[in-house]
């Protein structure tokens, strides 16, 4: 729909917003709505438009896409009235080392007698994050070691007394509880970090093993092979190490489901009857008696990459911050695909940059400042896992013990109006009351994550930030569209994901209907407002795995 009436649409919602308290006894003046209503769809679709356009050629770190966007959002910054937030400087360098692997590769399997090969893309992807030329896999026994996963705070094992020393390990991807739905086990159908492929490789390593490949099915993944296909082909960024990541597996990799069950049925088995058996308690890894072989050649570029800091000072506690968060960066371009081969990346994650930019603006505009200082982050490098705002937990600008909270925006509702929206990570922290609190002005419901199988609290900035202790904020869109429903809101964001996710067809469309976003993202306003002007410091709450270290970290011991 055109902008004009997008406009429209979003200024009644302000009155809304600002008729019910953001918090008991919070003053709600004409300030504040003034500061609303500065948040349009139509300022974030030239965000957007801007940042996804194929000048900016997909945004890849370490390119003259990434430059193109760090003027543009200090530009921005510059004109809402920011001010650089690291010393005087607008940028925090996020030194990255990109190995590209030369997709001209191969898989062997032998059994016996018997080789068979496997095409690079269509049926396996293979990659490197060591820093070296070439790495060579040559008959590496395969062992099939269930999910791969070692958790003593759920009595689980996969690697009990086995010895993968130079092996090359198969996995599942996801966690047991996923696979049985057993509340009792891990966290049922809710993944747990044990459940990520991030999880999966590094403990690999720390087993010793040669290469590690996960098999790919589509439901616990939560997205399709051809998302494998466009997130691990071309530039795989890794930050810099003192070993060069020789610590890691030479071979890390997916395999497409039925070259799986092709190579578990060479080695005498049976892929899904060892799926099920994987699931029980007690498991215990199975060696396939076949070997794997491949070779994998990288160009390898070391190079400097950047998170954006803008910065809004505080009036009365300034050294206290709260943080907004999005992703700048996504997958640049791939010049072996036919037709369009730039991945533009406007939803994932224009929409985040742009969104970081009107909440900026609307801070900004306040005539009263908040109280504690606000800052601006987008990041670099999430979609190589989450890099740069891990950089940055690991090093602060800001003491983590002075980091208030950290809300990330990764993707907007482009439907129009909901009734609901959801948290990822519900029931985690004391964040979950802000915005319930705040979406009763909206008359909306705070819903859980209605899948929390897939991990996305774990796919996101913020989890950087969670795992050093500092609460954090993700929301998703809602299901509950005020006039077409929940089966057709549901259809059409599954229909983007199996479409456009991590596709060059992410692109800003007129048919957009950024409403909703707008509703949103003066959700999310309210609640940094709030937490920017009181004094007090929200809690993780008790059972979660994040809590301890926060208040080892308030307390000041180690």
């Amino acid at each position: 729909m055109r902008n004009s009436l997008l406009k429209a649409l979003t200024l009644p919602v302000v009155a809304m917003l600002v008729a019910g308290a953001c918090a008991p006894g919070e003053r709600v003046d004409e300030e504040l709505e003034a500061a609303l209503a500065t948040i349009t769809a139509d300022e974030l679709v030239e965000h957007v438009q801007v940042l996804a356009s194929d000048e900016f050629a997909g945004r890849l770190p370490g390119t003259p896409g990434e430059q193109k966007t760090l003027e543009y959002l200090v530009s921005e910054f510059e004109r809402v009235g920011l001010e650089p937030g690291n010393n005087g400087s607008w940028f925090q360098e996020v030194p990255l080392v990109s190995i590209t692997a030369d997709p001209d590769m191969r898989l062997s399997i032998r059994a016996g007698g018997t080789v068979k090969s496997y095409a690079y893309g269509d049926e396996f992807m293979a990659w490197t994050t060591r820093v070296v030329e070439r790495v060579d896999l040559e008959d590496s026994e395969l062992v099939f070691v269930g999910y791969g996963v070692v958790a003593p705070e759920y009595e689980w094992s996969d690697y009990e007394g086995l010895d993968v020393e130079g092996k090359t390990v198969v996995m599942l991807v996801n966690d047991p509880g996923f696979a049985t739905e057993d509340p009792e086990l891990f966290n049922g159908r809710t993944m747990t970090y044990y459940g990520r492929w991030t999880y999966k490789y590094e403990e690999a390593a720390r087993q010793g093993a040669a290469a590690a490949f996960i098999v790919h099915e589509t439901e616990p993944a939560a997205y399709g092979w051809n998302v494998v296909q466009g997130s691990w082909t071309g530039p795989q960024f890794n930050m810099v190490s003192a070993d060069d990541n020789m610590s890691r597996v030479k071979v890390e990799g997916w395999l497409q489901l039925e070259v799986a069950r092709e190579i578990f049925a060479m080695a005498g088995q049976d892929y899904e009857v060892l799926k099920e058996q994987a699931k029980q308690r007690g498991f215990e890894a199975v060696p396939m008696g076949v070997s794997a072989s491949t070779t994998i050649r990288n160009t390898i570029e070391h190079s400097t990459s950047h998170n954006v800091l803008g910065m809004l000072r505080g009036s009365a506690r300034p050294d206290e911050v709260v943080v907004y968060m999005a992703h700048w960066d996504h997958l640049g371009r791939n010049p072996d695909l036919e037709g369009d081969q730039i991945f533009n990346g406007a939803l994932d994650n224009a929409t985040g940059a742009g969104a970081l930019i009107e909440l900026a603006e609307a801070f900004q505009s306040l005539q009263t400042p908040p109280e504690r200082s606000i800052l601006f982050m987008p990041v670099t490098a999430e979609e190589q896992g989450l890099l740069g705002s891990a950089y940055y937990g690991e090093n602060p600008v800001y003491p983590l013990e002075k980091t208030v909270a950290g809300i990330n925006i990764d993707g907007v509702n482009i439907y129009g109006r909901v009734r609901d929206i959801f948290i990822v990570g519900y029931g985690n922290s004391e964040l979950d009351d802000y915005l319930i609190d705040a979406a009763r002005t909206q008359e909306r419901v705070v819903k859980p994550d209605p899948q929390p199988e897939k991990g996305y609290f774990y796919r996101a900035d913020h989890f950087s930030f969670a795992k050093q202790g500092i609460p954090v904020l993700y929301t998703d869109t809602g299901d509950d569209h005020v006039e077409r429903g929940v089966e057709w809101m549901r259809d059409r964001k599954d229909a983007w994901t199996a479409t456009h996710y991590h596709q060059p067809s992410d692109e800003y469309s007129e048919e957009w209907d950024l409403v909703g976003a707008i509703d949103d993202l003066q959700l999310l306003f309210i609640v940094g407002h709030r937490l920017a002007n009181e004094s007090t410091f929200p809690q993780w709450l008790e059972g979660t795995e994040f809590k301890a270290r926060r208040d080892a970290m308030m307390a000041g011991t180690p």
